[in-house]
């Protein structure tokens, strides 16, 4: 399989590329797309960065898989995902291969890293990726083009609506809702449910803002 990567920013990518390789020697991470008209025509740790998202070249497009790899910002993520989904790519999902995955339901085109641990009977939605160390508990679900960063702690039955973005070290109580489009802040703890397009903080978290 043939990969192309959408952002060209964690060097985190080498080692997971490397790791999957191990496994799958007929996988070729091909390169990088990127926005940053800065880095286009350079390379990352080796690997080519071709150009943009909004105009892929159709060769890349006729014999690569896609993933995107952005998780600043969930909006930006969906964004890119959808101008290369546009133009006909495909998607695959960029999985540490040490992940145990058994009795989970998964979208396409995630990103998950190492030491994530993902119980059984989760959901995980397309293009949404978790970061080293978080757990998801049993049930959980997981909407589409969400971000879960390092060490978070979701309990059982949180579900995180299309687009949230949680800081690093966010811990959840069982069976909350967070709303579409919202942003928890790092080391936050969430007691309750949060409205959609809320910025929440603290422990425990609290509205702080709006998002739209």
């Amino acid at each position: 399989m043939k990969a192309i990567f959408i952002g060209a920013n964690n060097p985190e990518t080498m080692r997971m590329i490397n790791a999957i390789k191990l496994r799958d020697p007929s996988f070729q991470a091909v390169g990088f797309l990127d926005n940053d008209p800065e880095k286009i025509g350079g390379d990352f740790y080796g690997l080519p960065i071709f150009g943009g998202t909004s105009d892929v070249d159709s060769s890349l497009l006729d014999s690569c898989l896609f993933v995107n790899l952005i998780t600043r910002n969930t909006s930006i993520r969906k964004q890119t995902t959808d101008e290369v989904l546009s133009q006909g790519a495909r998607l695959f999902n960029f999985i540490h291969p040490t992940i145990n995955l058994e009795y989970t339901d998964l979208g396409e085109g995630l990103y998950i890293q190492d030491q994530v641990i993902v119980q059984a009977g989760v959901s995980i939605g397309t293009n949404s990726s978790v970061h080293i160390g978080a757990m998801i508990g049993h049930e959980s679900q997981i909407g589409s083009s969400c971000f879960v960063a390092h060490g978070c702690n979701l309990s059982g039955f949180t579900r995180l609506e299309e687009g949230v973005f949680f800081g690093a070290g966010v811990t959840t109580v069982p069976r909350i809702t967070i709303g579409k489009w919202s942003i928890i802040g790092a080391g936050s703890v969430v007691t309750k449910d949060i409205p959609p397009y809320s910025v929440a903080v603290g422990n425990p978290a609290r509205v702080i803002k709006r998002t739209n």
